[in-house]
């Protein structure tokens, strides 16, 4: 049996499905199917106190979950996947990054982006995050 397949009709038919339960905005069908996964959600964007002065956001753990779930394996850096955002009219491909201390992804936001979104650290933004198939 094709794990990916209960794990699709689970979510086709509104069944919680082992850890994960199917939720609104999310392609049911993953990337193994030849379909991107769709996610989209609200979080805050932060800033790192480290050098560079990075804005990152957390992903909430349901879609974290989501994503480690239908990722396909693969050797790219930091165990990152590729992903697309938009926030407002904005939309670019970047990576989200695994984070060992909230047991999450964390999404970069670049400068451009928050210049053009008019996006401040402490700020709830809604994010549309999809999983790059390239």
């Amino acid at each position: 049996m094709d794990p990916d397949a209960s794990l699709v009709d689970a979510a086709e038919s509104g069944r919680k499905c082992g850890a994960f339960a199917p939720f609104e905005g999310m392609a049911t069908s993953g990337r193994k199917a030849g379909q991107m996964a769709e996610f989209e959600f609200d979080a805050d964007l932060w800033l790192y106190l480290g050098k560079g002065g990075w804005h990152f956001v957390t992903l909430p753990a349901d879609i974290a979950g989501q994503i480690k779930f239908l990722a396909e394996p693969k050797a790219r850096g930091w165990r990152s996947e590729a992903v697309i955002v938009r926030i407002g009219k904005t939309e670019w491909t970047t990576s989200v990054f695994p984070d060992k201390a909230s047991g999450s992804f964390l999404l970069p936001v670049k400068a451009e982006v928050r210049r053009k979104e008019k996006l401040a650290a402490g700020q709830s933004i809604r994010i549309k995050l999809s999983l790059d198939a390239r």
